[in-house]
């Protein structure tokens, strides 16, 4: 009853949100066709209740639950926009540890009305200090086979680079300092890693290009130009690389999923995707897209039942899948 509950309590914050006009987060448009069949996957209550000092159970403060992912112990790192930042939790949701206060930027992205939009410009920008909330820019968690964590600060200008002890050995881009070069990014989203260790970064909200470096954090090429036209981005929100070494990127603002060789060549496009904002890699090379998963040819296999529009994705070994949700909560999906 309470996983019910939790369930309609869901599909009504996620109604508000996509109703806001001002929010740049929402997942935009149908990610799937009504007729799509559901996946055996039980959605369940997860984490456990933190205890209140009364010695009641209560209930977390995530404020916006922005990426989730797996660690080499098969834990769950989630990435949230409040006080301690980062939180990791065991598979039955009782928390191990929290860090990063203090570590991401206190910007938000918004979007620009469209009144003032352009072709050549993005559409989006950040308001900072009281304007801004904290821990604003926390926008991505991912997991590399090393097992080190990698966090993106969108509103900063930064990715991090972590040891899975969450020690900073690492960071591309200078917190506070926005541009478009090969050492500097423009609002970032995303980080994905190859086969061969080198690793991408989308770069994002306010660039409309995908970097590449090679293992040892030298880049190595970029492409990528604002449009709407084949290989180009409205927003490349998040990326994955399969076994093959392709690289996926959401196109969230053009509604698509385009697909790239290593080296940035464009292959193919899978339009009609609607605005998804999460992607995640299974171990048996699928690819979950928001709620819906699908074929590496891009083919809609099923989708989560009862399940919303995820602003990020994650999937454990066992084949569990962690959606976050910008409405502060995360929705875990047991497969049956």
């Amino acid at each position: 009853m309470r996983v019910r509950h939790l369930a309609l309590l869901v599909l009504v914050a996620a109604a508000f949100v996509t109703m806001s006009s001002h929010s740049v987060d929402a997942q935009r448009g149908p990610n799937a066709a009504p007729s799509m069949p559901s996946l055996p996957y039980k959605l369940v209550e997860w984490p456990a209740l933190p205890m209140t000092a009364a010695g009641f159970p209560g209930s977390w403060n995530f404020i916006q639950v922005s990426s989730v992912a797996i660690t080499q112990r098969g834990t769950v790192l989630v990435l949230h926009r409040g006080a301690h930042p980062i939180i990791e939790f065991d598979t039955a949701g009782k928390m191990i540890r929290s860090w990063g206060d203090g570590m991401f930027s206190e910007g938000k992205v918004v979007a620009i009305p469209q009144v003032n939009w352009s072709p050549e410009r993005s559409h989006y920008s950040a308001v900072y200090h009281e304007a801004g909330c904290d821990s604003c820019g926390a926008h991505s968690v991912r997991v590399d086979p090393q097992g080190n964590i990698w966090v993106i600060d969108a509103t900063g200008y930064v990715i991090y680079k972590l040891n899975p002890e969450g020690k900073e050995v690492a960071h591309f881009g200078t917190k506070g300092v926005s541009g478009t070069s090969q050492t500097t990014f423009n609002l970032p989203t995303d980080v994905a890693f190859a086969p061969s260790g080198d690793f991408y970064i989308t770069d994002g909200y306010g660039s409309a290009r995908v970097l590449k470096f090679s293992k040892d954090g030298k880049f190595l090429l970029q492409w990528g130009t604002r449009g709407t036209g084949p290989g180009q981005f409205g927003l490349p929100h998040n990326v994955v690389v399969d076994a093959q070494g392709r690289v996926y990127v959401t196109e969230r603002d053009n509604q698509r999923i385009e697909v790239f060789d290593a080296n940035g060549k464009f292959l193919t496009e899978w339009k009609g995707t609607g605005g998804v904002s999460g992607l995640a890699m299974t171990k048996d090379q699928h690819l979950w897209a928001g709620q819906t998963l699908r074929d590496l040819d891009g083919k809609a296999i099923g989708r989560l039942p009862d399940a919303m529009a995820a602003h990020g994705v994650a999937v454990s070994a066992s084949g569990d899948v962690y959606l976050a949700q910008l409405s502060g909560i995360v929705q875990k999906y047991v497969k049956q």
